[in-house]
């Protein structure tokens, strides 16, 4: 039996890189899932990709940072397969510059998507699985949410929240059955990490060459990770915070 048989997982931010990749490995590994982004044609494409495959999928366009979006979305998973047992909120948008060039127009973008998008995602998938009494919610922070460094300041604020925000919500609502964890992936391809070797230039080779695997990660390995913490292999595992980078924090 695969990891996540018999589970509805719901992924925030399936249109490319991560949410698209992990997508696909939690379907393989038995999942119906809901793919959720705020842009359709690509969650169109990738939803005829999985179903094609035999794959149990549906799609739904939402925007993290709306409240009213964020309850849509997570009704549009129970009123399409019955219920919520797991949750990847991996929507994000990434900066690159030194914290004193942010605008303060751009820094309040971010932390709107990043961290309040998913304390969003979190209050609405809550009220799902506190219903159900089992639930397993796994966030996407960052390596750049355990330490720091330059050129990245504002994205790192936010992903440190994150880690805050799962750490606090695997004690409010374990009593209720719910588990909740976060995966802090190092450099991994992705649209993401492309634009980061554009606007940090040397910034991505120099985090790969200090990786002891040599490598960055790939969007399966993040989402390997992910399938196994929100499957019942990981039954007494919450609030951990999961490095997913190659080594680079050891």
């Amino acid at each position: 039996m695969s990891l996540l048989t018999g589970k509805v997982v719901l992924v925030v931010g399936a249109s490319s890189g991560i949410g698209a990749e992990a997508a696909r490995v939690f379907a393989a590994d038995g999942a119906s899932v809901l793919l959720v982004a705020r842009t359709e044609e690509p969650l169109v494409a990738l939803a005829k990709e999985l179903a094609s495959e035999g794959y149990d999928v549906a799609h739904a366009t939402g925007d993290v940072s709306s409240a009213d979006s964020v309850a849509e979305f997570v009704a549009a998973a129970v009123a399409r397969f019955g219920r919520l047992d797991g949750a990847f909120n991996n929507a994000a948008m990434g900066q690159g510059g030194r914290l004193d060039a942010v605008s303060e127009a751009d820094f309040d973008r971010i932390m709107t998507v990043n961290v309040k998008g998913t304390w969003l995602c979190l209050r609405e998938e809550v009220r799902v699985m506190e219903g159900q009494g089992a639930g397993s919610i796994v966030n996407v922070s960052s390596i750049g949410g355990l330490r720091g460094s330059s050129g990245m300041g504002a994205y790192q604020a936010t992903k440190h929240a994150v880690i805050g925000l799962t750490r606090t919500a695997a004690h409010d609502f374990g009593p209720l059955g719910i588990r909740v964890n976060a995966i802090a992936p190092g450099p991994t391809e992705s649209p993401m990490l492309e634009e980061l070797r554009r606007t940090i230039p040397g910034g991505v080779e120099a985090r790969i060459a200090a990786t002891p695997l040599r490598k960055a990660g790939t969007g399966a390995e993040v989402g390997s990770t992910a399938a196994f913490l929100m499957s019942d292999r990981a039954s007494h595992l919450s609030g951990v915070v999961l490095p997913v980078d190659g080594g680079f924090t050891a």
